[in-house]
């Protein structure tokens, strides 16, 4: 089972507009998971990462940038970032910690001392 189950993976119309979910990759370590969502054009200030009701909240905002010239051909959009997932009661959520890095927002979510693995001493 996942720890960690996305809810919305479409473009959501927030309070402040449009905004499109980050592409995400979830790694299991030996002790929690980590969640990586790339968000090209957010740096560290502009990155929210909130728990409420047993959801993780991530919210990405860019960075506006100057137009250097008229743009003739354009394929990246200008959005901002949101993507909310579903969290398993295995997740410590105290101890919950999150970085940016290039793009990278990175989010460490260390598993609850119950559920992990532990040798038992025998007497």
């Amino acid at each position: 089972m996942n720890a960690l189950t996305p809810t919305e993976t479409r473009p959501e119309t927030a309070q402040r507009g449009l905004t499109v979910a980050p592409l995400t990759n979830i790694l299991e370590t030996e002790d929690g998971y980590l969640l990586e969502a790339e968000m090209p054009g957010v740096n560290k200030t502009g990155l929210e990462v909130t728990i409420e009701n047993g959801q993780l909240l991530i919210v990405g905002k860019r960075t506006p940038y100057e137009k250097k010239g008229a743009e003739l051909f354009r394929e990246s959009r200008q959005l901002d970032y949101r993507r909310v997932f579903e969290l398993d009661p295995s997740i410590n959520t105290e101890k919950i910690k999150a970085q940016m890095d290039q793009g990278l927002a990175q989010v460490h979510l260390p598993k609850a001392e119950s559920v992990k693995p532990r040798k038992i001493t025998v007497s």
